[in-house]
């Protein structure tokens, strides 16, 4: 498994640049992975939406859906692909230190 070095940690990750060890996340980590995913630097909405992935992650262990992102966030679909240009799954999860999620968000 490739390793990379993110928040001064060196991390798993897969070979989308998921992190594997998700005890590792922290603000720092989820900074350098939002310089990667071009939605650098994290502002208030970006973190609203960081951590709302993974409160929902937490709680359920799988990623939320798109519609429920969007209605807890009160973010449009527009609003969150602006602020994580990869997208929800791609750049919002991977920020978030989730799992490469294998559905719907």
């Amino acid at each position: 498994m490739p390793k990379a070095i993110l928040g001064g940690i060196e991390i798993e990750v897969d070979e989308d640049g998921f992190i594997q060890e998700p005890e590792k996340w922290n603000k720092e980590v989820a900074e350098d992975l939002a310089k990667i995913e071009n939605a650098y630097p994290l502002t208030e909405d970006h973190w609203k939406v960081v951590n709302y992935l993974r409160e929902y992650y937490l709680k359920f262990e799988i990623a939320p859906p798109i519609r429920m992102l969007c209605k807890q966030t009160g973010f449009d679909l527009k609003k969150i692909y602006e602020l994580f240009p990869s997208g929800p799954a791609k750049g919002a999860c991977k920020i978030a230190g989730l799992p490469k999620p294998t559905g719907c968000v």
